[in-house]
């Protein structure tokens, strides 16, 4: 089917006198390429569609399209629109159809490059992450969340004036902390946000600032080390997970495929995402881990079902793609990676279909230490295969191990054992 063919005869005059034409067939050639729907294109030619015939009427330029009169027209014409028919008036559709317009008439020197304006406190959290990057080897989830919070700090106390490290005072950290705490009272988030602060804040200290003042109004919440119980799922609920994917979803295999890298090899979230097809060596049943928390190079064991689970994704649902990512996004364009997020939003939708509250992923990683230990498995095991820098990270996991603890419990005074 000609999809320009079957434009609104108005449309088609008005991108023609506009020399608009050039740019609508590269639009196609865009969203042909990246395997958008043919419903999809259509939609977002019928949008573009809508989006030339307000611009028309307002006598725009082909130079004067940009993000202001896109705002324009989604938040100002769009509610009130009397366009005749047929155009399009979905809102979602609308916006991801100008936004991938806008972007083939950057390419096409048409309208000028989208510049993001750079502020003395962006250039200060720029020089952060690379300290937390270069110096502090931390991974870039971490450095993501301390950035987030710094970046609320610092925007607030500098809306309206430049970046100056010394003008930050006590009392500003003070009320960051309080007003941020009234949002979400919780021990994690104060923990959170007294990490990041105090992060900064040693970094301010390299930096040559005296920073004893800041960090002093800084109260962590309480916290004893190997206090809490990992969270894990007990063999009832990993086999209703596990049966959970059911046919009707629209990526059964690739969530349960993701579900058994982190449940039966215990991988992040951000390594799932990273595990690229040429890390998988299916004839030594091996699999390569470049990308980790640790930032080293693991090489870990296949299980058949795990195999399995990815080979049947791989076969029956990956669509074609040039990512070399083993998981890719079910909606074009599949050649944009996946994000953390996206895996985190599989696995909470796993557990709300059986009626779990709880949301982490980390959970997965707490059942795998746990039956390794009911195995027989050493806590030096559990770390080898969660692959901890230190035994002391696995020490929490001791308490899972219920054989082994009742071994050496001592009798209770008064008891007859």
């Amino acid at each position: 089917m000609n999809i320009r063919s079957s434009l609104h005869p108005i449309s088609k005059d008005s991108f023609l006198e506009r020399d608009l034409s050039p740019h609508v067939a590269d639009f196609i050639d865009y969203l042909k390429q990246s395997r958008y729907a043919k419903s999809t294109i259509q939609a977002y030619i019928s949008g573009i569609t809508h989006f030339e015939q307000w611009a028309n009427r307002s006598r725009l330029q082909v130079n004067q399209l940009n993000k202001t009169t896109v705002s324009q027209f989604l938040d100002g014409h769009l509610p009130y629109c009397d366009c005749p028919a047929p155009v399009c008036r979905n809102y979602r559709s609308l916006r991801a159809a100008i936004g991938h317009f806008l972007r083939i008439l950057r390419n096409n020197g048409a309208i000028e490059e989208l510049v993001l304006p750079t502020s003395s406190v962006e250039n200060e959290l720029a020089n952060f992450d690379k300290f937390m990057c270069n110096v502090q080897g931390l991974a870039t989830q971490t450095r993501n969340a301390r950035i987030r919070i710094v970046r609320h700090l610092l925007l607030k106390r500098f809306a309206d004036s430049h970046f100056v490290a010394s003008a930050i005072q006590p009392n500003d950290v003070r009320q960051f902390i309080a007003e941020k705490l009234e949002q979400h009272s919780t021990a994690s988030n104060a923990s959170a946000l007294a990490c990041a602060l105090n992060a900064y804040f040693r970094y301010r200290s390299v930096c040559g600032d005296q920073v004893h003042r800041l960090t002093g109004v800084i109260a962590r919440p309480a916290h004893w080390s190997l206090a809490s119980l990992p969270r894990s799922l007990s063999p009832d609920e990993i086999e209703s997970l596990l049966a959970s994917f059911t046919s009707n979803l629209p990526s059964q295999r690739r969530g349960y495929a993701m579900v058994r890298c982190a449940l039966d090899l215990g991988l992040r979230a951000s390594e799932v995402v990273n595990l690229k097809l040429s890390d998988i060596d299916w004839k030594a049943s091996t699999l390569t881990l470049r990308q980790t928390k640790s930032c080293r190079v693991d090489i870990m064991p296949l299980p058949a079902v795990t195999g399995q689970a990815i080979v049947d994704y791989l076969q029956f649902e990956r669509p074609p793609t040039t990512n070399p990512a083993v998981f890719v996004r079910v909606r074009a364009p599949h050649d944009i990676p996946i994000s953390v997020h996206a895996i985190h939003r599989v696995i909470r939708d796993a557990y709300r279909r059986i009626g779990l509250t709880h949301t982490r992923m980390h959970a997965l990683r707490h059942t795998l230490a746990r039956q390794l230990l009911e195995q027989g498995g050493s806590l030096k095991e559990v770390a080898d295969v969660l692959r901890h820098r230190s035994l002391n990270t696995s020490l929490i996991y001791a308490k899972l191990d219920s054989h082994r603890l009742q071994a050496v419990a001592l009798p209770w005074p008064g008891s007859e054992s």
